[in-house]
């Protein structure tokens, strides 16, 4: 749930600010000492939060309501500043937004494992085959594989045009937020598998990173809005397998993983060189993708629970429209 966008005044233009009121789960807390802010990760959000003044009444208040709902696995009603990544208010969820919050919430049935992943030690020449390294169960569901890479550009072409930031018209109803890489990728993701499944009937996965070591994070340099450093703690995009030819093999054939996210790229790229583009230490230090895992195209957003993690799903796309409205305003690097 969200409410009505403030309207501010930059330069002399009008930009919409967003501000929301969501029901959020909590995935973890890092509990900050010394100089270093306690950080909280929500599933429903890629961005990690903190508190901008952890010793006013407000935020110690809220500070409470978050760890009394993580021991009890219960939502929460944030205040969010998304721009800048502040909590700025906790309530308690309760009432009929709480019961339609708890009935809406639906999930994976059958999730795929998540693997722990080290990407200096990885081979990228094998590891992005899908009959050779990732062998993953729910490629079985769907065969209608892109037959060649041409097809997947048109793809990512088609997805990427449909950007806020162009001046449109846009071939599907709600515009998509590239332009805004802070958060919003699940959104985002949601959307371009709807468009790859119904408007091309290819086969479509999701893949998520994770960085959930201590206080790593993942990394990215926004080179295609401005080349500000942007975090998270978890991304997902979708994931096509791509049929490639080489002549120089005797027409070798194989289904490459490659990734569809025009938020970091112009264009497919392969799974490793995907999951590589969020460890950028230039960035932050401590940058580091511990955990990724393919799951079917209908898992939404993780429900995080370690190594028995869960996806929530978005049916319905109630929560990806919202999102993609919220969001359509909002720039990465200002």
């Amino acid at each position: 749930m969200s409410v009505p966008d403030r309207v501010i005044q930059k330069g002399g233009i009008e930009v919409r600010k967003a501000r929301e009121r969501e029901l959020l789960t909590i995935a973890a807390i890092r509990r900050g000492e010394g100089k270093r802010e306690t950080e909280f990760l929500f599933n429903e959000k890629q961005r990690i939060f903190t508190f901008r003044r952890a010793t006013t009444k407000t935020a110690e208040e809220s500070a409470r309501r978050l760890e009394d709902a993580f021991e009890k696995r219960a939502p929460v009603e944030a205040y969010l500043d998304e721009e800048k990544g502040f909590i700025r208010r906790i309530s308690i969820a309760h009432g009929k937004e709480l019961e339609k919050f708890e009935r809406r919430r639906t999930f994976v049935e059958k999730p795929e494992k998540i693997h722990r992943i080290d990407l200096a030690k990885i081979d990228p020449t094998t590891f992005n085959i899908v009959d050779y390294y990732l062998k993953v169960p729910v490629f079985k569901l769907c065969k209608r594989v892109i037959p060649n890479y041409k097809k997947a550009k048109q793809v990512f072409d088609f997805c990427a045009e449909q950007s806020c930031h162009l001046p449109g018209p846009y071939d599907v109803p709600k515009c998509i937020p590239f332009q805004y890489v802070r958060d919003g990728c699940y959104a985002r993701a949601h959307e371009m598998r709807r468009i790859i499944t119904t408007k091309y009937g290819y086969c479509c996965e999701k893949v998520f990173s994770f960085a959930v070591d201590d206080f790593d994070r993942l990394a990215v340099r926004a080179d295609k809005w401005g080349g500000c450093c942007v975090t998270w703690w978890y991304h997902v995009a979708p994931l096509v397998r791509v049929r490639i030819k080489l002549k120089m093999l005797n027409n070798f054939s194989a289904d490459l993983a490659m990734v569809i996210d025009p938020s970091m790229f112009d264009k497919p790229v392969l799974l490793s060189s995907w999951l590589a583009a969020q460890e950028n230490t230039v960035c932050d230090p401590d940058a580091n993708v511990s955990l990724y895992s393919i799951q079917p195209g209908s898992a939404y957003a993780p429900a995080w629970g370690g190594s028995t993690t869960s996806f929530a799903t978005d049916p319905s796309y109630t929560s990806t429209n919202s999102t993609l409205v919220n969001y359509r305003n909002l720039v990465t690097c200002t």
